[in-house]
């Protein structure tokens, strides 16, 4: 069969398709703000946004295209298997080598537009607070950090496929699901790597966002400030560790733009999540994006598969590459319509928890200050939301929001 020209295709048809909705996206900055939203920017802000949405929305496409461009070479010319065949004839060397190659020629392709795109554009706009040194420092530890976990992964699927053979789709599945529950549980561990973390000072705020959370039955392990201003001026916050035991953690910047009840706001969302169970059901529907995967890895190890370009035997971080980048980037728009709605519909639920402990003026006002300080798009293109996005648009949330208010 001629696997060469069926993986271009299918990575020349998944790059045309994100060129697709690259072009809906610079469409949409011409879309009627609705009117629940409209105090969000005044006119000169909205020319702004406007200004900085086009430019994102161009360079986005333009970084896709060039590593793109890249990868389609490396694929056509054999240059996994030349590079692997450089280094010594060991199963986890050379998986370690394809993926190195792939992580290096991709992250220097895109390299100018992630600069262009952190030093340049949100430099212009005011968002940026990365230096030199330290965006330098990201990269290498991106790499790193990548490299290690994708041949942890291909050598994960090395042993499962020797091991159970045809048995390998539940398995790989189940295994790679553990994987990612487990990266979930080590994440702060990363961001360490990354961001310093300092605990929240004593006061109203670290007593509210307390007595939140244990009303519902939840322990505070510790609240933690993270240094998110050393790279962005934008906010967040998020939850971490499983069961009942949490660390919250919450962005500087937040801490900057929000007042205690819309912090509390925030978190009283993020506590909806966990009374719903919506973890759980991530993880399930993460299960079956992993099921499929595996049904993929299952087609893929095939010995001609490989000697199609150019490996005289099955080169495991390869297969990672054609399942993972080629074949499953196939797939992911179905995923996402399905994950994605999943999703929003868990986040209308959360809002209604907020709303339900007392929040629901003060977590508007709180998704009007993100959205303002993010630079959010305000009247994005409906199929963008159903194709991409895991969050409902800031005026359909405001008016849940207001109808469960009501209610």
């Amino acid at each position: 069969m001629p696997y060469k020209a069926m993986v271009a295709a299918v990575m020349t048809a998944v790059w045309l398709w994100e060129l697709l909705l690259g072009a809906i996206r610079l469409r949409s900055a011409g879309n009627p703000v609705p009117e629940n939203v409209r105090d969000v920017y005044d006119p000169e802000t909205y020319a702004r946004w406007k200004a900085y949405h086009l430019e994102k929305s161009r360079l986005a496409m333009a970084r896709g295209t060039a590593v793109f461009a890249v990868e389609l070479a490396l694929i056509l010319t054999d240059a996994y298997a030349a590079f692997a065949g450089l280094f010594p004839a060991n199963p986890v060397t050379r998986i370690f080598a394809v993926l190195l190659l792939n992580a290096a020629a991709a992250g220097l392709a895109e390299l100018p537009f992630v600069y262009h795109n952190t030093m340049g554009i949100e430099e212009k706009y005011g968002f940026n607070r990365t230096s030199v040194k330290t965006f330098w420092l990201d990269q290498v530890k991106e790499l790193v950090i990548g490299v290690g976990l994708m041949t942890g992964v291909g050598c994960l699927l090395m042993l499962l496929h020797q091991w159970l053979g045809e048995g390998l789709i539940p398995a790989f599945a189940g295994a790679m699901t553990l994987f990612m529950l487990l990266f979930s549980f080590l994440y702060p561990f990363f961001s360490r790597i990354f961001n310093k973390f300092t605990p929240l000072p004593e006061g109203a705020l670290k007593e509210q966002l307390t007595a939140l959370l244990e009303k519902r039955g939840y322990r505070v392990r510790a609240i933690r400030v993270m240094d998110a201003s050393r790279r962005s001026t934008k906010a967040n916050a998020y939850f971490s560790g499983f069961g009942r035991m949490k660390t919250i953690v919450l962005y500087d910047t937040l801490l900057e733009t929000m007042d205690t009840e819309e912090i509390c706001a925030v978190f009283a969302h993020e506590m909806g999540h966990g009374l719903h169970r919506d973890t759980l059901k991530r993880q399930i529907l993460t299960f079956v994006q992993m099921l499929a995967m595996g049904v993929l890895a299952w087609l893929i190890l095939r010995p001609p598969v490989f000697a199609a370009f150019g490996f005289g035997e099955i080169n495991y971080g390869f297969a990672l590459l054609l399942i993972m980048n080629v074949a499953f980037g196939l797939l992911s728009p179905l995923f996402g319509l399905v994950v994605n709605g999943v999703s929003r519909r868990a986040e209308y639920r959360a809002d209604a928890q907020a709303v339900q402990e007392g929040y629901g003026a003060a977590l508007v006002s709180g998704l009007k200050k993100l959205a303002r300080k993010d630079f959010a798009d305000l009247a994005p293109s409906p199929l963008l939301v159903k194709l991409e996005y895991s969050h409902p648009t800031l005026s359909q949330r405001i008016r849940a929001i207001e109808k469960a208010a009501q209610a």
